[in-house]
């Protein structure tokens, strides 16, 4: 099966987060898109949050160690991967995303800019979300470890 490498961004702000409208999938998702070539994952990170949004962002690191030396740079570390099971669609066959997953919180203006519906959503407003018809299931348990009590605090 072929697979691609992508990117999803959470952006993190006062308890809520960034979600917008995916009008092909008729769901609720973070941003994020493809991993294009010669393209690290932060560099396409960073590049679909502002064609999505129209935000900038800074990485919430949660790393072991930094290197930063002539012949070994250390790069952001998502805060997980998964890889997502995509089923074929319009004649694009059935292949899977290995996606990396980062935290962030916007720099600057934090409206977004964009004509997609793009929402700032509590955790209370995540529940009310009907499951898989609305957001996925594994995107609502990602945003409860995130949310109430995890890394906005």
């Amino acid at each position: 099966m072929e697979r691609h490498f992508t990117t999803t961004v959470y952006l993190l702000r006062e308890e809520k987060v960034l979600l917008l409208f995916h009008p092909k999938l008729k769901k609720w998702l973070p941003p994020g898109g493809h991993i294009e070539a010669n393209e690290s994952p932060p560099m396409a990170a960073r590049r679909e949050v502002l064609e999505e949004t129209g935000l900038e962002f800074i990485f919430i690191n949660e790393e072991n160690i930094w290197v930063e030396r002539w012949n070994a740079t250390s790069f952001e570390r998502p805060y997980m991967c998964l890889m997502e099971e995509i089923p074929e669609h319009k004649g694009t066959a059935a292949h899977q995303h290995m996606d990396f997953i980062y935290l962030g919180k916007p720099v600057g203006k934090t409206s977004p800019t964009s004509e997609d519906p793009i929402q700032w959503f509590t955790l209370e407003e995540i529940e009310a979300l009907k499951d898989d018809k609305e957001i996925f299931v594994e995107t609502k348990e990602v945003l409860r470890t995130l949310l109430p009590t995890g890394v906005t605090q």
